[in-house]
């Protein structure tokens, strides 16, 4: 852009940021949140170009948005809730899952929509969207600190929004020609090399500026999908639902490798135990060593060690919603798969429900976090600490239900 971001020859992906956030604080463009570094930068006349959307035939098409959280795309989000359109919001780094749906009060006005379209208002007035929500995405805004004319895209050097993408392919909440937008500045519009892209990256059909409504009428391929072998096990852990994404590839047969697997990997963070707890899918419970069969409750007794059997410390998982069609190590399979081994696993599956009992609390929470979004066989898992605790080597049956 004449007078604005000059960029040199051979500039990389972060000297493209960095110009762009410079230029943005340094011309008195930036707005609150400030400094705009290391975000996708707010700037003045957002709302302005947001409202570009609203002559946008694919915008009035859409039923359901997918928004961005971040500042610029404030008005984006009050416009989809004013049209009466379902607003889906990626959760902050996508921690607690995917997407959060955004349901205003009844009756709600135009403030109270705006105030929902807050970071506020998406803490308040979403529910979560699981894996299994079976969302269906029409049109997707995303942010961005440059852009190109012809639909090259980087982001603040993370990668949210190309995962949100490839985790919406996975899902099936997008199609290949599912629009893709952004709302930046004009100074953010600059020259962008090709060869600066990667298969993973994200790339937009609409540009929308304070001043211009840009179509990039862009060629190159959208993400197909998680490409696993980029994704780390670092990664695995910061996104929880990474981890339930990978397993359902993997049981259709998908080569989901890791960045940095190897493969012993699995061997050497199963614990002897759990090994012995992968027993055949259609082994009856009285066959099998140490376990006992109570009415419809098959209960898994592997020892626990003398020191943690009356510590006291032991403390339980409960997962709930268990499809009727599952068997015991199809969860098995499932826990192995996400290194959140148990000391013991008590099998209720005609009470559609299991208890896992982990050494401390801080090993049971961190289970609880990595099995977040886990789907098998068709449902979404409910996991979360059990309410009355095993103590001292006693089992006792939770009331959960």
């Amino acid at each position: 852009m004449e007078g604005g971001v000059r960029l040199r020859a051979g500039a990389s992906k972060q000297d493209v940021r960095e110009k762009v956030w410079e230029y943005l604080e340094r011309s008195g463009l930036a707005a609150f949140p400030r400094p705009v570094h290391r975000r996708i930068p707010n700037f003045k006349g957002a709302s302005h170009a947001a409202a570009r959307l609203l002559s946008l035939q694919d915008f009035r098409a859409a039923n359901t948005v997918k928004v961005n959280p971040d500042a610029p795309q404030k008005n984006a989000r009050f416009l989809a809730l004013e049209a009466k359109k379902t607003l889906l919001v990626p959760t902050p780094r996508l921690r607690t899952g995917l997407f959060n749906k955004i349901v205003p009060p009844p009756g709600a006005t135009k403030e109270i929509l705006r105030i929902c379209a807050t970071s506020q208002g998406i803490k308040e007035y979403s529910v979560p969207v699981g894996l299994d929500g079976k969302a269906r995405v029409d049109l997707i805004v995303v942010g961005s600190v440059a852009v190109s004319e012809n639909g090259w895209r980087i982001g603040k050097g993370e990668g949210y929004a190309d995962m949100e993408y490839a985790m919406m392919v996975s899902m099936g909440a997008v199609q290949e020609d599912t629009p893709v937008i952004t709302i930046v500045h004009d100074c953010q519009v600059v020259d962008i090399a090709e060869e600066l892209l990667d298969d993973h990256d994200l790339t937009v059909d609409y540009i929308l500026t304070p001043t211009r409504t840009i179509k990039t009428n862009c060629r190159r391929p959208k993400p197909q999908g998680i490409l696993w072998h980029k994704v780390s096990y670092e990664m695995l852990e910061k996104i929880p639902i990474l981890k339930s994404l990978r397993y359902r590839e993997k049981q259709t047969g998908k080569d989901v490798t890791l960045q940095d697997e190897h493969s012993d990997l699995a061997n050497a963070n199963t614990p002897a135990v759990f090994n012995e707890m992968a027993m055949a899918e259609n082994t009856r419970p009285q066959a099998a060593t140490g376990s006992a069969q109570l009415g419809q409750c098959y209960v898994e007794s592997d020892s626990l060690s003398p020191q943690l059997e009356g510590s006291g410390m032991i403390t339980t998982v409960y997962v709930g919603n268990i499809p009727p069609s599952i068997r015991v190590s199809e969860l098995k399979c499932a826990l192995r798969e996400f290194h959140t081994t148990p000391l013991r696993l008590n099998w209720q599956g005609a009470q559609h429900r299991a208890f896992l009992d982990y050494k401390d609390k801080a090993a049971a929470e961190s289970a609880v976090s990595s099995l977040k979004g886990l789907s098998l066989g068709g449902n979404t898992l409910r996991v979360e600490l059990a309410k009355n605790q095993r103590r001292k080597g006693q089992v006792e049956i939770n009331s959960q239900k």
